[in-house]
């Protein structure tokens, strides 16, 4: 009984820490294929080109359907957490996706404490970030 219920635990644990260890890294998205191509870790380089994008936030996007039909769909985790406070956006922001498009310039999408998304517009350049994801 001891056994089983060790086990069972162990078994908990494994699954939460692979869970967490998921949840910490970076992916790319690539909307064409519907699937993840591209898995990459956080560093400090990434998360201040994010916080530099999430500074030049400059409108709502505006459009009926904000997710795309092709492009690439880059989630970012954000460790620790930035607050955002803009007109169009007041809260901490844990995650950003940023969607890519051939047809428009990229947006991105931010969820708020009670997970409802946003989808956002900057200013701002996304190079330097597709650089240190080694995409561009």
């Amino acid at each position: 009984m001891l056994k089983s219920v060790l086990l069972h635990i162990f078994i908990f644990l494994l699954f939460s820490t692979n869970v967490l260890a998921q949840t910490q890294e970076i992916q790319i998205f690539d909307i064409n294929q519907d699937m993840v191509i591209k898995h990459l870790p956080v560093s400090t380089d990434i998360q201040q080109e994010v916080e530099y994008i999430l500074k030049g936030i400059n409108g709502v996007y505006v459009k009926y359907n904000p997710i795309p039909n092709t492009g690439l769909m880059i989630r970012i985790p954000l460790e620790p957490t930035i607050m955002v406070r803009t007109q169009w956006f007041d809260d901490l922001v844990d995650e950003v996706t940023l969607i890519f498009t051939d047809q428009e310039s990229p947006y991105l999408m931010v969820f708020d404490d009670e997970n409802k998304p946003y989808f956002l517009t900057f200013k701002g350049d996304t190079i330097k970030l597709l650089t240190l994801l080694n995409f561009y």
